[in-house]
């Protein structure tokens, strides 16, 4: 079985009753009720679609993209003033590009990302302990 080097764009929308994903390349789509079940499920459709060709996909192959707003309205707990101290940017400025008044320059979408991935990272070192 042939592994695949290219990356797949899979396109992440926020519905009703979870989330929905798609490949504008490729006739790859599903739903999750959840972003864990949704990497799942499009992992799984897109093993599925390349299966005939003989081709095993890993997780890196997928790339997950979901609009400012949708991310912003999903993820509630980042506090959008919180993250553009942390990045150094204008908390209107990042407001404006959340609700989709304005858009991102590449630079500016790879600062605000590297900012969330940052807060990940520190989220995820963090124990909580009771006393």
């Amino acid at each position: 079985m042939k592994t695949i080097r290219k990356n797949i764009i899979i396109n992440v929308e926020k519905t009703g009753t979870g989330f929905s994903a798609y490949s504008n390349e490729y006739p790859i789509f599903t739903t999750g009720r959840n972003v864990p079940e949704l990497i799942n499920n499009a992992f799984e459709a897109a093993n599925l679609y390349f299966e005939d060709k003989n081709v095993l996909l890993t997780h890196k192959n997928l790339k997950f993209e979901i609009d400012f707003k949708q991310f912003f309205q999903y993820y509630r707990v980042l506090n959008s003033r919180f993250l553009a101290d942390k990045i150094g940017m204008n908390p209107s400025l990042l407001s404006q590009y959340i609700q989709g008044h304005k858009k991102p320059s590449d630079k500016q979408t790879e600062k605000i990302l590297t900012g969330i991935h940052q807060i990940g990272q520190e989220l995820s070192e963090i124990n909580l302990i009771y006393k």
